[in-house]
């Protein structure tokens, strides 16, 4: 037989190592080529490693949450004998050819940590439904988000029938063989139960996107001396704009929500405060100014926030970014999201939407400089016009890096932004340069 030392393989823009994030195999199983080994991450972006051989896996190396250098041994096959050693070194690994008594030196290059996945609670009992579908063989297709849900519901995804593109799994799929349970029991669960076959606590490692979020907000609280600034918007024409847009889009268009707007109005402004338009180079000790708005959008999904770009906003119409965003935001929740379009953005806005609250603190986006957060927009009685009238109110929260922002200008920032918020024409009206 032959051994097969597959390792960490480059996954681009100078990468060097890679998290694992979850194993879906371990040692003396048999996998086929393409099938799913290993989910691993990069900076912000998980990628699914498939199998690059047929055979038996002999050895892993590392655990979830350790992580591994490219070109470092990362798993160890058994392959037969005919297995062409071009096509190993095509895939990035090495091959030792050896009888099988002698075969142990090859198996010694890889730290042999035979390591699974820690174990997920399941239920005392499978359900009958589940037992009784048979298992799928081959890769199963899914996303690495829908894997995390599966093993923390205890599922075995070789026995979800996937309604996708090839069989591949969806969330519908999933929150269907999570219900299955309780639909066996007549949706019946004793008083009780949960609580006294649940552990007292739950240890969950802190891994992949949600320590890399951990990381970077550590980092940007300890470095960075933020400078808060709230401002008080009157969003009744921005409401009524937007309401007027939507009752007269095209079919095709997305729905317009604020967010687009207030990113439209953002880049108008930062053509007067290019100082806010930065990104800090601290390795080289400058300010880069972006001429263009790269501006970021922090998106929650399943695993964590991740800030997808709309790139040269400055340059889109109010349906192109409320596109834009609408495409980026799926693709971030559905880990479909490429690295450039994870990284990149010069500014980022924040919204909590319905759960926005009546102010925030957000966290600057290092290494930009600024940071706006969008809070709830609610209907309360003002003075208008020197009368009591109800009108639609929002807060702007935002956060400057106060070493490079003066809070002067952070105010003024907000106050042109204000402006063209309350008087959403200007938004439309370009700017009369004098010479």
């Amino acid at each position: 037989m032959t051994q097969f030392v597959f390792k960490m393989p480059d996954l681009g823009e100078g990468t060097v190592e890679a998290e694992i994030v979850a194993w879906h195999t371990k040692p003396g199983d048999s996998v086929s080529e393409d099938q799913l080994i290993v989910e691993v991450m990069t900076d912000k972006a998980a990628v699914e490693v498939p199998a690059p051989v047929s055979g038996r896996v002999v050895s892993v190396s590392g655990s979830p949450g350790d992580k591994i250098a490219v070109g470092s041994p990362l798993i160890v096959f058994e392959v037969g004998e005919s297995r062409d050693s071009a096509a190993a070194a095509h895939a990035g690994a090495s091959v030792a050819t050896a009888p099988a008594p002698s075969a142990e030196p090859a198996a010694t290059a890889v730290k042999p940590a035979a390591m699974e996945p820690a174990p997920v609670a399941t239920a005392p009992s499978s359900p009958p439904s589940r037992t009784s579908t048979p298992l799928r063989t081959g890769r199963v297709m899914a996303s690495p988000a829908d894997r995390r849900r599966a093993r923390e519901a205890g599922i075995d995804l070789t026995t979800v029938a996937g309604s996708g593109p090839g069989g591949r799994i969806v969330r519908a799929d999933l929150e269907l063989a999570v219900a299955k349970p309780a639909a066996a029991s007549g949706g019946q669960v004793p008083p009780h139960a949960a609580d006294e076959s649940a552990p007292a606590t739950t240890e969950v490692k802190i891994i992949g996107l949600r320590r890399v979020i951990a990381e970077r907000m550590s980092e940007a609280k300890r470095n960075i001396p933020h400078f808060a600034y709230v401002e008080e918007v009157d969003v009744t024409e921005l409401e009524a704009l937007r309401t007027h847009l939507n009752a007269n889009r095209s079919k095709e268009a997305a729905n317009m929500s604020l967010l687009p707007l207030v990113v439209a109005a953002l880049t108008r402004v930062l053509e007067s405060f290019p100082q806010c338009n930065v990104l800090h180079d601290a390795a080289r000790g400058v300010l880069v100014r972006h001429r263009a708005a790269h501006v970021g959008i922090a998106t929650q999904t399943p695993d964590g926030l991740k800030v997808p770009v709309v790139r040269n906003a400055q340059s889109l119409s109010v349906w192109e970014i409320a596109a834009e965003i609408r495409r980026l935001a799926e693709r971030a929740r559905s880990n479909k999201a490429t690295r450039e379009e994870l990284t990149g953005s010069t500014i980022t806005v924040t919204s909590l939407g319905k759960l926005g609250g009546i102010a925030s603190t957000p966290i600057i986006n290092a290494p930009e400089v600024a940071i706006i957060g969008l809070n709830k927009a609610v209907e309360r009685p003002v003075v208008h016009q020197g009368a009591i009238t109800v009108r639609r109110i929002m807060n702007l929260s935002s956060s400057f890096d106060h070493r490079f922002v003066d809070g002067y200008d952070a105010a003024a920032m907000i106050q042109a932004l204000k402006e063209m918020l309350e008087h959403p024409a200007l938004i439309f009206i370009p700017k009369v340069r004098i010479t």
